[in-house]
């Protein structure tokens, strides 16, 4: 007998990765979907020797196939892989997410309900007779709190016994019973999955384009059909099957909230009500805003990351690199092999390094902002703004990733049915500063504004911000003119984070980051160590700007002249930041011969840079191309070559403009 796989369903926000990451622990494994590029999380259930594989699957609203989420989650619950479904339903938004469980109870597969956030109905006084639900829907029903592992261990005795299919069809009103049996009938001598066939029977009496091309239907059934369909809408005086469906699905589901839900009498404000009537307050919601950004950069680049980066930088540079030098004196290796491995990769790797307890504190409160639910706010409040300038408002949820990570952040897009407002989205995000951005602005703040880190680096943020704005208004005046399609964002109700959750989102962020370092950091920093080193003659340079790297670098030098970073070794160091943002820190580090010391790094940096042509280079990482993965991404997705580096100029293009005009008026004012 194989193993049994299930797949985790729900709307988003239900609570869906944090059950899947309690049931799975640490049983856990992340690849793509075939094909595509949404993340495919598999993980294990073992539970009293039994062992269950689970499938997280995108969260949805519904099996309509519009968004590449839908059309995942319906190919893969339509496939021969899966046994069972568990669905998570927000008992808080009990009405919206029973409709997605209404269309999976048709699907007729082995399910179970997990109604989640039982702790948050018992604090608005909500009662819910679970017994109840599961008779009129005919599916158990065990209500948990996944936060607080409420109920864990009844669901996992459920998940990992016998899972029951659903007892019955439910039986709805409008004639829309009727007719769905009727077409299931119809498609019985076809080789579909007999227990789905009440799904497949909804969607074609809905006009499905998606479950037409799927179902292979001779003439006559399709003929039968289509009549079926016709006489449903006459018979409801009505156009649109598909709204005469939705209607007693949520007749339906009504009359189950009303056997099962009890509110309380008296409506009093619940604590997201409060809150949002002070966040989300049209006078103090984006001053609030800006005081949370505040603290947190200031926490960031201020005392306590300063402090922490300077413990790590100094363990690396004080007693490991003299340790490593130590022991290969000893071994009698030579003097190249000693500068490779202490000067490019300790100096190259460990540069970059020390800058990791500044990229887990950014991160810890960014997972606090998405965990409580404010990240959604700030999408809400920032679509207001957006708007009046023509920029669509769905665009600044991928934007709201690109400060993460722009590779995440550009696949987000596809999201979104307007193809206009897609590909412009795609070509905004990168202005959104990405967290490989951090160990520059962190190098180049703390060696020109020491006192002032927080501040210069909070500027950038909000530069960006600011230029996505203004691209999004050139662009769309331009290349993507057209109506903007509408903005529909659900917003959570806010909840606190727990502490492993935070924890596991601050290490998989620094797994990413020393990763990247011990990989692609490590390879450029001896490939930039050879090239510094080696003439095109390919003997040893008695000075670097005599080597193939030193070569070049003068050649590109003149273009980044006007922006006050004329040195070589900038314009290098921002080649290899098309490999890796950070990349540019080791670069540096080992073109400038510190070993990693950034303390050295900070002060030589100090005499080759003007404190404004430092800002000019933050602002050209800043603004320029993203890295070659999210390059590649944007290609993919953008679906050509043309789209990709035009997007890659224009954003180059706007890097140097930026930068130029803020030098030339720091200039005048210094004067």
């Amino acid at each position: 007998m194989g193993k049994t796989t299930i797949a985790i369903m729900g709307n988003p926000n239900s609570g869906k990765t944090t059950l899947f990451n309690k049931l799975t622990g640490s049983n856990q494994h992340v690849g793509n979907w075939p094909g595509v590029t949404v993340d495919r999380k598999t993980g294990q259930i073992i539970y009293a020797s039994q062992s269950v594989d689970v499938v997280d699957l995108p969260g949805i609203y519904s099996l309509s196939p519009y968004t590449q989420e839908e059309i995942i989650a319906r190919e893969f619950v339509l496939s021969d892989e899966l046994d069972g479904i568990l669905n998570i339903v927000d008992a808080t938004n009990i009405e919206r997410n029973l409709y997605l469980t209404m269309q999976l109870i048709a699907l007729g597969l082995p399910m179970i309900i997990a109604l989640n956030f039982i702790d948050d109905c018992r604090a608005q006084g909500i009662k819910i007779d679970c017994n109840a639900m599961s008779e009129a829907l005919g599916v158990r029903v065990i209500p948990i709190s996944a936060r607080r592992g409420e109920n864990m261990q009844e669901l996992l005795e459920a998940v990992t016994g016998t899972l029951k299919k659903p007892a019955r069809q439910p039986t709805y009103l409008h004639g829309v019973g009727a007719a769905i049996r009727q077409v299931a009938g119809l498609l019985e001598p076809l080789p579909l999955r007999r227990a789905s066939l009440p799904f497949y029977a909804c969607k074609l009496l809905e006009g499905d384009t998606h479950a037409y091309q799927s179902v292979a239907m001779p003439d006559q059934i399709r003929h039968e059909v289509s009549h079926i369909a016709l006489g449903l809408c006459s018979h409801q005086n009505a156009t649109d099957n598909q709204m005469i469906i939705a209607d007693a699905l949520y007749d339906f589901i009504e009359g189950v909230v009303r056997k099962s839900y009890i509110r309380p009498e008296k409506h009093t404000l619940t604590p997201t009500e409060r809150i949002d009537r002070i966040v989300m307050n049209k006078w103090l919601a984006l001053p609030i805003f800006a005081l949370i950004m505040c603290v947190m950069f200031l926490t960031t680049f201020g005392a306590p990351g300063s402090l922490l980066m300077d413990m790590l930088d100094g363990l690396i540079q004080g007693k490991l690199s003299p340790l490593v030098e130590t022991l290969l004196v000893n071994a009698g290796a030579s003097d190249w092999a000693i500068g490779l491995v202490c000067d490019g990769v300790i100096g190259g790797v460990g540069g970059v390094v020390s800058f990791l307890p500044q990229i887990i504190i950014l991160f810890f409160f960014l997972s606090i902002l998405e965990d409580t639910g404010y990240l959604a706010r700030i999408a809400f409040i920032m679509d207001t703004l957006l708007r009046k300038i023509g920029l669509s408002g769905k665009s600044f949820v991928p934007m709201l990733m690109g400060f993460g990570c722009t590779t995440p952040a550009v696949m987000a897009a596809r999201t979104m049915e307007n193809e206009k407002d897609r590909r412009m989205t795609i070509m905004l995000t990168p202005f959104m500063s990405c967290g490989a951005k951090l160990p520059v602005y962190a190098l180049f703040a703390g060696a020109f504004f020491p006192d002032h880190a927080g501040i210069v680096t909070i500027s950038l943020y909000v530069l960006g911000i600011f230029m996505a704005i203004l691209a999004g208004f050139l662009l769309k005046k331009t290349v993507f003119r057209g109506v903007s399609s509408g903005f529909v964002l659900e917003l959570p109700t806010y909840r606190l984070p727990t502490f492993k959750g935070t924890i596991r989102n601050m290490w998989v962020r620094a797994k990413d980051f020393l990763t990247k370092a011990g990989t692609i950091i490590f390879l450029m920093s001896v490939l930039i160590w050879l090239l510094q080193n080696f003439t095109l003659s390919f003997t040893v340079a008695e000075n670097s700007a005599d080597s193939i790297l030193g070569q070049f670098g003068q050649t590109l030098a003149p273009v980044f002249a006007p922006l006050g970073f004329g040195s070589w070794e900038a314009a290098v160091s921002l080649l290899a930041g098309l490999v890796a943002k950070e990349a540019v820190v080791s670069t540096l580090s080992v073109l400038f011969g510190v070993g990693g010391d950034s303390t050295m790094l900070s002060s030589i940096l100090a005499n080759s840079f003007t404190p404004l042509a430092g800002y000019c280079f933050l602002v050209f990482i800043l603004l320029y191309m993203p890295c070659m993965s999210a390059f590649a991404t944007i290609k993919r997705e953008m679906g050509g070559w043309r789209w990709a580096f035009g997007s890659a100029l224009f954003q180059i293009g706007l890097a140097w403009l930026a930068a130029f005009v803020i030098h030339t008026i720091g200039s005048i004012i210094l004067l």
